[in-house]
């Protein structure tokens, strides 16, 4: 190919390469001719060669070496000339590049030129590449072409003031006045340029917005203006009066009617004109008519003017673009929260496009779906999501399942529907819920104790039908455990069906035995057939053989639980029934404060009431639990510790006490068992109490054992000495017994189980003299209890 073919023979010769390696080859032959005609002092096709070098760009093939001859050009004095190497700057040249310096006089000189498309030139490059320099050093000279009597060149200076004021927003100020005078202008580029400024003025500068908001009458007149007039070839766009300065005149508006009343109300009247004025069959006059209802909502605007704007999106919900659909129902969900009654009579279009075939506008759907619930619709609502949820993509699954849970337990009518609508959800898409679903689930079926039998039959037959959804399986093996006495009487709410004992062990041996079942669910499963030991009668052996097998379990937890339990059928069988009597309701945690609920305070020489199983202190989280590990080290087993109470007490002294500071996590942590040699406070025992004594403190406990399970231990701190004690603080700690995974709560079955030796670990702390003494107690028998 000869260096000296046009540019269209060039173009010609590219596309006719059969693979990328001849294409390379010709580029590479034509850029190297390019690169010697441009070494060539008298060349006369400069302006041929730089555009084959611009093409040569847009393929993505270096074309860096061309920049030098772009600057030549821009200084030569011939349009054609200048043109191509105003073009190429554009192109080439960036404000990171140093070349890009060169043509700042250029473009000066060129801004004074006679000739106005000379003067475009150099406006719209400064507008495309120029630097923050550049904008500085030839910003007034953009001011005085605003000024300027010549239109073109007014509206190519507006849209190069756009660009310096986001260079440099210092400069915005330079640009205010001339930018106000320019909405007088008739010339609609420059009332489009003069918007665009304006806009840019105003979002980033408080005063700049509050001097241009006594320009909103004069925008009110352009725009109706633009409503009002009659065909114009010029303008007209498929029926609609420049609908491009329309949308960006309402933009402003929007800008500056923003939390202000006295604006809004005076455009409050355009934009009910523009709404019901704008032809809604084509795509432009719905763009007018979306920028009109953001504008309406976003303004101080009227209740009646706000659902006429909301009519307007319903109106788009029924478009047959899935865009203009889209862009209805993210606007809808903007302003569900304040305006949720006239978004609530679209509520049937709405749920109608939960049926769409575009996955956005689903998504979409769904999201104002589940934001339209209220107590009023709930029943009908949940209907048509649990179709939508048997139906929808699986990346939707977890989301419209979320949705329903939150939405139930806000605006249940009752516990049966509440507990019917979990189960439709779990058995639908019981693999896509969260974690937290299950003892969610089970803290409510345990507070409904009315519907025990019903929810225990409707979940059995849930179980018997499918044992996939895990989530479903582990909340049916629960309650199975738990109400499983209740399976083999009639339940009312449902269809008449006999269940057998052995029917329900078959069921849950089934999940034991299930490939499909996860750890926990095998879990679960096992402590119902174990908890069933007690609750049903014929099977005790069947259910001690199953429970055998799986002490060898390769599973370490279900081992574990295995084991546990077949100690109980051996050695503690007199237990059984007790230890795996029903759960008591579970009841929400509240917020706890030093283990005291939240209103309430610890009085001073209070009984400190120690239910075993249970702690007065917020469980720590996982990783701060190990301070507490070794608080009773020398018991002979790795056991955790639950702290009794944190007990501010008032000794016999004038001051009084002051609440526990620091961490309590760490209490007695890191402290070696206390020895039994002297040195640590003294004992002395009585029938009734014990006591112990150092410094002239003598601490007294005494117990109180009411029944099995509850244990009332008093202590009671006193000051022999003559000397104030301030600031007292009491710390109690007593092994942690067995932590259930299914309820999440203490149980003292196992310390029992276990014969762990009840113990009591106290540490004291108190100012005297303005010394700190802290000292520790460890207690190993309690007055009046039978070991």
């Amino acid at each position: 190919m000869s260096p000296s073919v046009p540019l269209q023979e060039m173009i010609r010769a590219i596309r006719s390469a059969k693979t990328q390696c001849e294409e390379r080859g010709v580029i590479q032959r034509e850029c190297a001719a390019i690169r010697a005609q441009f070494r060539q002092s008298d060349n006369g096709g400069r302006s041929h060669n730089l555009a084959k070098l611009l093409y040569v760009h847009m393929l993505g093939y270096p074309a860096h070496f061309g920049q030098m001859e772009c600057v030549r050009m821009i200084a030569s004095p011939r349009y054609s000339e200048k043109r191509i190497g105003y073009l190429g700057a554009m192109m080439l040249l960036d404000e990171k590049q140093d070349a890009s310096l060169l043509i700042t006089n250029s473009i000066k000189n060129d801004l004074f030129h006679s000739n106005q498309y000379i003067q475009s030139l150099a406006l719209c490059t400064l507008a495309c590449m120029g630097s923050a320099e550049m904008c500085r050093d030839l910003a007034p000279e953009i001011e005085r072409l605003l000024r300027a009597s010549n239109s073109y060149v007014k509206k190519k200076a507006a849209l190069c003031a756009v660009h310096i004021v986001r260079k440099v927003p210092d400069l915005g100020e330079l640009f205010a006045s001339a930018a106000r005078s320019l909405l007088t202008e008739k010339n609609h580029g420059v009332l489009h340029g003069a918007v665009v400024l304006i806009t840019q003025l105003c979002g980033q500068s408080p005063e700049a917005l509050k001097r241009f908001r006594k320009a909103v009458p004069d925008l009110i007149q352009i725009m109706k203006s633009l409503i009002v007039s009659g065909y114009s070839p010029e303008h007209d766009v498929s029926g609609v009066s420049d609908p491009f300065l329309q949308v960006r005149i309402l933009r402003l508006l929007r800008i500056l009617g923003h939390n202000h009343e006295a604006a809004s109300d005076t455009m409050n009247d355009l934009l009910a004109q523009v709404a019901t004025n704008t032809d809604s069959t084509k795509t432009v006059g719905n763009a007018v008519l979306y920028e009109t209802v953001l504008t309406i909502l976003d303004i101080k605007s009227e209740s009646g003017l706000r659902v006429l704007a909301v009519n307007i999106l319903g109106r788009f919900l029924l478009n047959n673009d899935r865009n203009i659909r889209y862009i209805a129902m993210t606007s809808l969900q903007k302003i569900v929260g304040t305006d949720h009654n006239a978004v609530q009579r679209h509520r049937g279009t709405i749920v109608d496009c939960l049926k769409d075939q575009d996955a956005s506008v689903k998504r979409r759907a769904l999201d104002l779906s589940l934001a339209l619930v209220s107590a009023s619709n709930v029943r009908s609502m949940m209907k048509e999501l649990l179709v939508f949820l048997s139906s929808c993509p699986p990346d939707l699954r977890s989301q419209t399942a979320s949705g329903i849970f939150n939405a139930a337990e806000r605006y249940a009518p009752s516990q049966r529907w509440h507990i019917d609508t979990i189960l439709h959800v779990l058995t639908t898409a019981g693999g896509d819920v969260r974690d937290e679903t299950v003892p969610n689930l089970i803290q409510l079926i345990t507070n409904a104790s009315e519907l025990h039998r019903y929810t225990v039959h409707k979940l059995y037959r849930a179980l018997v039908t499918d044992i996939s959804q895990q989530s479903l399986v582990q909340v049916a093996c629960w309650c199975i455990g738990e109400y499983g006495d209740l399976l083999t009487g009639p339940c009312q709410e449902m269809d008449p069906a006999q269940v057998s004992e052995n029917d329900v062990l078959d069921a849950l041996e089934t999940v034991l035995q299930s490939h499909m079942s996860s750890p926990a669910t095998r879990g679960f499963a096992l402590t119902a057939t174990m908890k069933l030991s007690t609750r049903i009668t014929d099977n005790v052996d069947r259910i001690r053989s199953v429970v055998s097998i799986y002490g060898s379990c390769i599973d370490v937890e279900l081992q574990q639980r295995a084991v546990e339990y077949n100690a109980l059928f051996k050695k503690y069988d007199h237990m059984r029934a007790a230890v795996l009597e029903r759960m008591p309701v579970i009841e929400k945690t509240s917020g706890q404060s030093n283990g005291v609920p939240s209103g309430d305070s610890v009085k001073d020489n209070q009984p400190v009431k120690v239910m075993p199983g249970e702690s007065l202190l917020p469980q720590p989280p996982a990783d701060q639990v190990c301070d507490l590990l070794d608080l009773l080290g020398d018991s002979g087993e790795n056991q955790q510790a639950s702290l009794v109470g944190a007990v501010p007490a008032a000794a016999l002294v004038s001051s009084t006490a002051t609440t526990a500071g620091g961490d309590l996590l760490d209490l007695l942590g890191g402290l070696e068992p206390p020895p039994t040699t002297p040195g640590l406070i003294s004992h002395t025992h009585t029938h009734t109490d014990t006591s112990a004594s150092k410094d002239g403190v003598t601490l007294t406990i005494s117990c109180d054992k009411q029944s099995d399970s509850d244990l009332t231990v008093t202590l009671t701190a006193s000051n022999s000495t003559e000397s104030d004690i301030s600031s007292f603080m009491l710390q109690a700690a007593v092994p942690k017994v067995c932590f259930c995974p299914q309820t999440r709560r203490h149980h003292s079955i196992w310390s029992l189980l276990f014969q762990v030796t009840l113990k009591m670990r106290v540490r004291i702390s108190y100012n005297r003299n303005g010394s700190a003494f802290q000292d520790m107690i460890q207690i190993d028998s309690f007055p009046g209890l039978d070991h």
